[in-house]
């Protein structure tokens, strides 16, 4: 994956020479913000069952950005002025202007921010985020709604009639047409892989060993030239191309002995729909420079720093001294609320009207003008079958990828789509080449399923369309070519956790709605129709550069606090921490804080380069730094709360449980350190707040705190914990003993102490060559559905439904379950009903909300008839996996091939809608 670089040094808490920080604010009536996101809190029964965040959520209490205003925060001023930003609906004309004169009419603003403001302040905007945040006018917008101003209200009221005005009249001024802003396309890549004669041996070519080429060569329109030409500065593409024309010419070359299908489906754009539109608030205090900014997002290291960097060389009274985060729960994120510009709007807010608090929320239709979008594909596949051994032996897919006006994660969804593009199938010759293109749309990004679900779909729909060519069973052809442990992916390095497709695919074959598939076809009611289908899917999970901060402390009362930098968006992280954490330490947390930014300061954490690109030289150059990390804190996305978020968390309480709690037990077991028992720390459990070793008394976790408390054992840890698709790992030296972790930084606190950060030694990072790999964890799920179709509208019902996902060990089985409904939620939205139109007829008009945006409703969805299986891990040792993206995708093409057993049709694009079916069946 390919991200923003950071070639300056970044130290934890400073940035641009900014400082960083989280708060406690105190004040004797209002609670403070963290008292108002630390969960379930002291006294609040927490049910064993529960979430700690579930009597908070459903009684209603402020959790989220939305529900802040000034009052609410001790400190801030008593009174909250709103902000609006007004974005263009055209992106083919010269923008000529504001009419604030017409405006006033309405309601005046106290305060308009416009393009020529952010160059006067010396504002910069953050490489991410390159491109004008307010179109200057006397220009073409870059893209369909592209900001223009931002407008400042004293009153609610007068905020409020203007946002309704600008929706409803035309206050914006433009001039000759120029047509779309021309701009280079954001990545493109090819990915070719050839297998070598046995499973065993090396691979003929692939990405993991020659490394990720692209072509050197653009058309005239700007698109990629695939072909094989000599390029002096590109030659290892030359070798790559090579082998992929080779693998074309053997798809497009007839052959009696293999069954060759060539196809082309659509993918449309559609909106994340969060429950909660972004919001936020600000307050730059002029006296003491101080930005404070309450946020919902999915990455509040990334959001601080770049509204660091925005105001980090701006002119003395718009550079702050100091920048206090301070991140709520998420009301939904689904990708869309990560690297959001919206947090450099809300800082600009503050920053212009100094002295009080400034409100930007989006109402539903900003959200939808103005929100990141999943990226439209079009996607030709090819694939090959042998039609004697029904095995697949070559496949060939090319992508191209709407990603509109800015390149937020274009790149990244290209590759992860194009390295995920045979699924979890094993082929041996595969070429995928993928562009992300630049367009006038509205910027597309990070999203559920990120590129994967647009490939699969296209992908399992084709499988199933080999399976009726050949009169194969879909299932039993998917287990012939299913990836074996140990099999090697597109990119050519085998998966390095477990591999459960046989499983998923024998729970599936074995299903009643599978079983009786015919049976119930033919019992169809006169005017209906009825079909099933099948698919599955295998989703990546993790960046490849995430990151992991976490706390936990226990009092001498046995009361546990945990403070980690993951994101609750809906994902129950904060109970995924509890529970992975009260498996080493024996209780439940009365205090989880989550989307922490500033509470990490005692490991001294410093970070440069781009954890994506730097090269081992550069790599190892750095880590002679004591304190440096590839990455300090990465975005809650890409599946990895479970598997990320809790790591640091779950090795810190082990440090405390070891170096703390152990030896208290011991002492109050009169167990001498000399004693062989004393080494049997690995052995004991905990059950119901006791420490159990076999033969000897169990003892209250109360009573072991309190004795960790009075020998001054460690009482607190916190640890930093990096990702590339592998552990980084150091050791410490702790009470006389070295200890080893897949950590990178560690400070303890010994009883009531400060905490003290220990130096690490022997210190190992993943190799930086672990970037070409691409794909190295990965969650499996199948889905199989029934529908049944009323011929004479085409409208579809979901009779029954079932999906089997495996996950490693479920930190909470509610939530996974949870995860997994409402990805079927999701699957059956974009499969059916979801559409966002290209362009002017889009959400970048400023038009749309869920008058004509139409999201799956209880009435869509299979609610008595949806079976979720959850496969138990392998071993208790089993790590968490991510699926909250996988158990969505296999959705979608299942229902797309349910509607083909149907109707005999098979639907290339989506979303197929009642209408369509009707006009098939007419």
């Amino acid at each position: 994956m390919m991200r923003f670089s950071r070639r300056e040094l970044i130290k934890w808490g400073t940035v641009s020479g900014i400082a960083l920080s989280m708060t406690r604010l105190a004040d004797a009536a209002i609670p403070s913000f963290l008292e108002r996101e630390t969960l379930p809190g002291r006294g609040i029964r927490h049910p064993a069952l529960g979430r700690v965040d579930g009597v908070a959520k459903v009684t209603g209490a402020k959790l989220y950005a939305s529900d802040f205003r000034s009052p609410d925060l001790p400190g801030w001023p008593a009174e909250t002025h709103h902000a609006l930003l007004v974005r263009s609906p055209d992106a083919s004309h010269v923008y000529q202007g504001l009419d604030l004169d017409r405006l006033a009419r309405i309601a005046r603003p106290a305060v308009v921010i416009t393009a020529p403001d952010i160059t006067r302040i010396g504002a910069r905007v953050p490489e991410f985020y390159a491109g004008d945040l307010f179109c200057p006018p006397g220009t073409t917008p870059l893209y369909l709604g592209q900001p223009v101003a931002l407008l400042i209200f004293d009153s609610f009221d007068d905020y409020d009639r203007s946002r309704v005005a600008m929706r409803d009249g035309n206050y914006l001024h433009f001039g000759a047409e120029t047509g779309p802003v021309a701009g280079p396309n954001y990545g493109a890549f090819r990915f070719t892989r050839v297998a070598g004669p046995t499973p065993d041996a090396p691979d003929v070519y692939s990405p993991i060993q020659e490394g990720w080429i692209s072509p050197g060569f653009v058309e005239s329109n700007g698109r990629p030239v695939w072909q094989v030409l000599p390029d002096a500065k590109g030659p290892e593409y030359v070798k790559g191309a090579t082998h992929g024309a080779a693998i074309r010419h053997q798809l497009a070359k007839p052959d009696p002995a293999l069954l060759v299908l060539d196809r082309s489906f659509q993918t449309q754009s559609i909106d994340p729909m969060f429950l909660e539109p972004e919001a936020g608030m600000g307050y730059f205090e002029p006296t003491a420079k101080k930005l404070e900014i309450v946020l919902g997002v999915q990455s509040p290291f990334e959001a601080a720093s770049a509204i660091a960097t925005l105001l980090g060389e701006a002119i003395a009274d718009f550079k702050p001294a100091r920048i206090d985060g301070q991140f709520c729960y998420v009301g939904g994120g689904f990708g869309g609320r990560d690297h959001t510009p919206f947090p450099l709007y809300v800082a600009l807010a503050a920053m212009f009207l100094p002295g009080r608090a400034v409100r930007l929320a989006h109402d539903r239709f900003q959200q939808f003008q103005g929100g990141i979008k999943r990226h439209a594909f079009k996607i030709r596949n090819q694939i090959a079958v042998d039609r004697a051994s029904g095995r697949i032996t070559a496949f060939a897919a090319d992508h191209v990828l709407d990603g509109g006006g800015l390149m937020n994660y274009s790149v990244s969804v290209a590759v992860v789509a194009a390295t995920g593009a045979i699924g979890m199938y094993d082929v041996p010759k595969v070429d995928v080449t993928t562009v992300a293109e630049h367009t006038r749309g509205v910027t597309a990004g990070s999203m559920r399923g990120y590129g994967t679900v647009q490939g699969l779909t296209a992908l399992e729909t084709l499988i199933d369309e080999v399976c009726t060519t050949l009169q194969l069973d879909p299932i039993e052809f998917r287990r012939r070519n299913a990836l074996k442990v140990g099999g090697r992916t597109l990119t050519g390095n085998p998966l390095s956790v477990s591999v459960r497709a046989p499983e998923i695919l024998d729970r599936l074959d074995r299903h009643p709605i599978w079983r009786q598939r015919a049976a119930e076809k033919a019992k169809a009611r006169p005017g209906f129709l009825i079909g099933t289908g099948v698919a599955c899917a295998s989703k990546d999970y993790g960046t490849g550069a995430d990151c992991s901060l976490g706390t936990v402390e226990i009092d001498a009362e046995g009361r546990v606090s945990i403070h980690g930098d993951a994101v609750e968006m809906g994902n129950g992280i904060g109970t995924a921490l509890a529970n992975r954490v009260a498996g080493h330490i024996g209780a439940q947390a009365e205090a989880v804080t989550v989307a922490q930014v500033g509470v990490f300061d005692a490991l001294g954490l410093v970070t440069s380069g781009d954890p994506y690109s730097m090269t081992q030289k550069e790599q190892d150059k750095a880590a002679a730094l004591p304190r440096w990390v590839p990455s300090i804190s990465s975005a809650t996305s890409a599946s990895i709360g479970a598997h990320v978020g809790t790591q640091a968390a779950a090795e810190a309480a082990r440090v405390v449980f070891r170096f703390g709690l152990w030896p208290a037990a011991l002492a109050l077991w009169g167990i001498a350190p000399a004693d062989p028992r004393a080494l049997q720390w690995r052995d004991a459990f905990w059950q119901d707040q006791m420490l159990v070793l076999s033969g000897l008394l169990p003892l209250p976790l109360k009573a072991i705190a309190a004795e960790a408390h009075r020998q001054g054992g460690v009482t607190a840890a916190m640890t930093h914990a990096f990702s590339r698709w592998a552990w980084s790992q150091a050791s410490f030296s702790l009470q006389g003993e070295e200890w080893s972790a897949d950590i990178d930084a560690l400070a303890v606190r010994r009883g009531a102490g400060p905490f003290q950060v220990l130096d690490r030694k022997a210190a190992a990072f993943p190799p930086t060559e672990y970037n070409r790999i691409g794909t190295a964890f990965a969650s499996m799920c199948g889905t199989t559905v029934r529908v049944e179709i009323e011929c004479a509208t085409g409208a579809l019902r979901i009779a029954k439904a079932y999906s089997v996902v495996e996950c490693g060990e479920a930190l909470v089985p509610q939530i996974v379950l949870g995860q997994a409904q409402g990805g079927f939620a999701m699957g059956v939205g974009q499969a059916l009903l979801e559409f966002l139109p290209p362009f002017e007829d889009g959400p970048g008009n400023g038009n749309w909300n869920l008058g004509r945006y139409v999201v799956a409703r209880a009435s869509d969805l299979p609610l008595h008839d949806l079976e979720i299986d959850i496969l138990p891990p392998l071993s208790p040792r089993e790590p968490p996996k991510g699926m909250a993206e996988v158990v969505m995708i296999p959705v979608v093409p299942a229902l797309l091939n349910a509607i083909r057993d149907a109707t005999g049709h098979r639907f290339q694009s989506l979303p197929v809608t009642a209408a369509m079916i009707k006009g098939v069946l007419a």
